[in-house]
Order: C-alpha cells, then sequence, then structure tokens
C-alpha cells in the first residue's frame, strides 16, 4: 500500500499559542492533544477543543500518564539536576510525537505537523536536526509517516501575524506550564504576553 499516495495531515495539537496559530495557518485534517499527566492537561484541552470547534477540525484526545517520569514545572516537581530549564522534562517532544503518531497512524495520517517555532532552538528537540531524525524514524518505521515543522523557521510573532488567527481565536490559547489557569509569571505566560505587545492584540491579562 502506498500510504503517501493522498496526503492527511495530523496536528500534534498542546492548544498553547504556536499550535492554536499553525491550526489557523494550516488547517489540518485532524488534531490529536495529549494529557500525559502535565498539570496544565484540562486548560489544554479544553483550548484545542475550542479551535477545532470553530475551525471545524476533527479532534481526538489521548490520555497516557506519564507523571511519574516528568520533573519541573510541567509536572509539579523539583527540576531534575540534568534539566537547562525550570520546565523541562525528560525528552518530551520526543515522548510526545511518538505518542501522537501511535493514535495518528490509525488514522490513516500521512503528515504530523508539530508546533515547533524558531526560537525552540534553545533545546536540542526544538532544532530542525532533531525534527530530521524524528521523522526519518517514524518514516523508517510503520506507516511511512513523515513529521514535519511548518513555524520552524518563524518566530511565534511572525507565525501569529501571517496564520490569519483572530485576537478572539488566540485569546483561547493556553500557554502557562504550571496550571489550569494561568500562572502570569512562568516562561509560557511571559511568552503569550510578550507575544501579544508584539503583535499588537490588547487581551484581557487573566486568560
Amino acid at each position: 500500500m502506498d500510504y503517501c499516495s493522498k496526503m492527511k495531515t495530523a496536528l500534534l495539537f498542546s492548544g498553547g499559542m504556536d499550535s492554536t496559530a499553525i491550526a489557523w495557518w494550516k488547517r489540518p485534517d485532524i488534531a490529536i492533544t495529549l494529557d500525559y499527566g502535565q498539570r496544565a492537561a484540562e486548560a489544554e484541552i479544553s483550548s484545542a477543543s475550542a479551535t477545532c470547534r470553530a475551525l471545524n477540525i476533527t479532534h481526538h484526545i489521548v490520555r497516557v500518564d506519564c507523571s511519574a517520569l516528568g520533573s519541573g514545572d510541567m509536572a509539579g516537581t523539583p527540576a531534575d539536576s540534568n534539566a537547562p530549564s525550570s520546565d523541562w522534562w525528560p525528552y518530551r517532544n520526543q515522548m510526545l510525537i511518538s505518542l501522537a503518531a501511535m493514535k495518528a497512524i490509525t488514522l490513516g495520517v500521512t503528515h504530523l505537523w508539530i508546533g515547533t517555532v524558531k526560537s525552540d532552538d534553545s533545546h536540542l528537540d526544538g532544532t530542525p536536526a532533531f525534527v530530521e531524525k524524528i521523522s526519518s524514524l517514524l518514516s523508517f518505521q510503520e506507516g511511512g509517516m513523515v513529521v514535519e515543522a511548518p513555524a520552524i523557521k518563524l518566530s511565534t510573532t511572525e507565525l501569529v501575524q501571517i496564520s490569519s488567527i483572530t485576537p478572539s481565536g488566540l485569546a483561547w490559547a493556553h500557554s502557562c506550564h504550571k496550571a489550569n489557569i494561568p500562572c502570569g509569571s512562568c516562561r509560557g505566560c511571559n511568552k503569550y504576553f510578550q507575544v501579544l505587545d508584539e503583535v499588537g492584540y490588547d487581551l484581557d491579562r487573566s486568560r
């Protein structure tokens, strides 16, 4: 069977600012949101679900409790000694892509999109080299699935500007790393407010 004879796309959709903008920009066939034991899981699911309803994107939620393997802000534990930042979770992107791909392959997906942006290259699993390697690995295995990061050469501000996302659409994004209610002080919240300022959106900072 030729798995790539007809392209079918899925977005690994965290409900954060980057993946929400990609959903508006690329309009994937399917979105997959993961509850892997992160502290903000329910808010991420709610955010992603609202966007998928607005854009008429089929939405799948996968729950796999990996909280015992987590570290730092996202897991609500002290950061591991290997952590380069407080929100580091070991091998997180590799884990998320693998879990999403396990669901995506059952849905006939040929291209799995992830929300990596230019600034994510501060860690190795946010670099073009990582995306190339993980895509090569998945393509080598069942289904010949391709992993792509459509916004990897863009800053989040640039992504928002080209995505055609509305202010109300962006308001649904949940970027907090620590909780279902934005803490206002973690790296995710700080990035959210910075991008809003840069694109000129005046949204209620309590979201």
